[in-house]
């Protein structure tokens, strides 16, 4: 007789009540459809972002450094958003149901930008060969698809890795090994569709026109919602926690509470329930360590902590696992500082690296030219050629020297990353120091596309791509792994605005760049004809910043320590 499914409090499928439901449900059959969903969706995303800025310039009618701050700004956008996501899926909603809303508001964000680039009267006018320009009402259209799509992307992004790894069980040895596969996987499936968009899309909105080049990106959004609902019998789904920030002020309130109770020695008298279970839905208990002891107070009791029938106060009374979360949250904030400025050298390739191929000769023969937004295709298949590597070779050949389980520590990885992305910014330079030397020494400064080779850009792309794999990778685990288990999607969407705020700072460094270079008369470092400026000295401080960063990273990540889960998760 078949046993039947056992289900908890919310129709989450149990798979320790009911070990039976453990083969039908999670694991690589259910991620066969996330991975699916992840690389149409970021097909999506890459194919109307990597040649945004050309866009900008050419249909709304842009300079360099405007162009350049509007990506930036939106792609930042597209990254803090993800902290609405969170909020919800770990609160009230779970991964699965806040993947599911938001991806509507995507697909409507994308037709509407399809709408935007197609029919007249909303697509820009006035168009004079190459340049349009567009009135308000065009612009405004624009920009509203274009913040559709941030919002959208806000509640999916944020889930769907942490998602993937809840299909993995942690207390099952063989699962765990695999859900660390499943990260380097998960990237790779990214940049399937990120390929696929840096070569095919580019070229189809550069030669063919801008209403089939945000089109077909919309039908692969529409495919990556089939391929989510259709996996969804096979689903593990994780019980909502309740609102994350509410248990961190109770934390923070109850310790100031108690501002003058002194801590006992004996950690064990600090307050915990009493069974195997956290009463934190969702969420293993968790060991107590010794740092942050302020918020420790928290957790001592008093007579004072009690509402009714032994029921206690949660802003006066708060248990050891609830005040672990905090301090997990505040030690990660330091990690996670130290990913804005590599976030920044990768926001790059969207930008400046795009400007500089527009100077280089792009011919590939005598009758095609390659759009130099396409040269981040050199980005993603460094990243696929990189992660089966890392994954089948590296580690187990790392694991020999480290005698650890993955290899490297996350913390490691991410720091080899940071190394390497240094060395991209160096190359980036160094091209267009021998860009400009053949400008000056040709007397080109007028002149559009010097005849040197856009391919002498693949180096920069190789490591960039090399780097991600390394830091952007190890920074998905490594915020999955160390966040609370009830405060993962926040824990996921916090990784994320690394990338908001490296796009941000991106925006802020042009800014200001330009303001202080272009004194005196000066065209400044990144003027809109870059053969009279200095994009070399741009290159050059990002990889002075990336070394300085990466020297704080190391300081940081000797002290850190990894968190300590006991018992199973309710």
């Amino acid at each position: 007789m078949e046993e039947k499914d056992v289900y908890t409090e919310d129709g989450t499928v149990d798979i320790h009540k009911n070990p039976a439901n453990k083969e039908k449900t999670g694991n690589w059959k259910a991620c066969r459809f996330i991975l699916g969903n992840e690389c149409c969706e970021r097909l999506a995303y890459y194919g109307m972002g990597t040649n945004l800025v050309n866009y900008l310039e050419s249909r709304l009618n842009q300079g360099n450094a405007t162009a350049a701050n509007n990506v930036t700004n939106w792609s930042g956008t597209c990254y803090i958003t993800p902290l609405i996501g969170a909020f919800l899926a770990d609160a009230y909603l779970g991964r699965y149901w806040t993947i599911a809303t938001f991806v509507f508001i995507y697909v409507s964000g994308m037709t509407l930008l399809t709408l935007s680039a197609s029919v007249p009267g909303l697509k820009p006018g006035n168009c004079d060969g190459n340049t349009c320009h567009p009135n308000s009402g065009q612009t405004a259209v624009f920009f509203v698809a274009l913040y559709m799509i941030a919002l959208g992307t806000g509640g999916i992004k944020p889930c769907v890795s942490s998602f993937g790894a809840d299909q993995f069980d942690e207390n099952d040895e063989a699962e765990k090994v695999k859900k660390s596969s499943f990260f380097n996987w998960f990237y790779f499936s990214i940049n399937v569709g990120a390929l696929i968009a840096a070569t095919v899309l580019v070229w189809i909105q550069m030669n063919v026109g801008w209403g089939w080049g945000f089109g077909v990106p919309t039908v692969a959004m529409v495919i990556a919602v089939c391929f989510f609902f259709l996996g969804s019998r096979f689903y593990r789904l994780q019980r909502p926690g309740g609102s994350p920030l509410t248990r961190i002020f109770q934390v923070i309130v109850a310790a100031f509470r108690k501002i003058r109770v002194k801590v006992p020695e004996d950690k064990s008298l600090l307050f915990e329930t009493a069974d195997d279970e956290s009463n934190i839905k969702g969420s293993r208990k968790l060991v107590h360590t010794d740092n942050l002891k302020f918020f420790d107070k928290a957790a001592v009791e008093s007579q004072s902590d009690s509402i009714k029938d032994g029921e206690v106060n949660p802003w006066r009374l708060c248990s050891v696992t609830q005040v672990e979360e905090l301090k997990s949250i505040i030690t990660l904030l330091p990690v996670w500082a130290s990913g804005i400025v590599f976030a920044t050298v990768y926001s790059q390739m969207n930008t400046m690296f795009v400007l500089q191929g527009n100077t280089l000769d792009q011919h590939m023969g005598k009758n095609f030219e390659i759009p130099s937004a396409s040269l981040s295709l050199f980005d993603t298949v460094s990243v696929l050629f990189w992660t089966p590597v890392y994954d089948q070779f590296i580690v187990p050949f790392a694991r020999k020297f480290t005698r650890h389980e993955r290899g490297f520590t996350q913390l490691q990885r991410m720091g080899i990353g940071l190394v390497i992305s240094i060395f991209a910014m160096v190359t980036a330079g160094v091209l267009e120091v021998v860009r400009l030397d053949y400008v000056r020494s040709h007397n080109a400064y007028d002149q559009k596309q010097i005849p040197m080779s856009i391919f002498w850009q693949i180096p920069q792309y190789l490591l960039i791509g090399c780097a991600e794999v390394f830091t952007f990778i190890g920074q998905l685990e490594f915020f999955y792994d160390q966040a609370p288990d009830a405060m993962r999607s926040l824990c996921s969407a916090l990784s994320l605005t690394t990338v908001a705020l490296g796009n941000y700072l991106s925006t802020v460094l042009v800014t200001v760049v330009m303001k202080v270079t272009k004194k005196n008369g000066k065209p400044g470092w990144i003027p809109d004809n870059l053969n009279r400026g200095h994009l070399d000295y741009y290159f050059y401080l990002l990889a002075t910043l990336s070394f300085l960063n990466f020297l704080v990273y190391l300081w940081i990540s000797k002290r850190y320590k990894y968190k300590k889960a006991v018992g199973r998760a309710h």
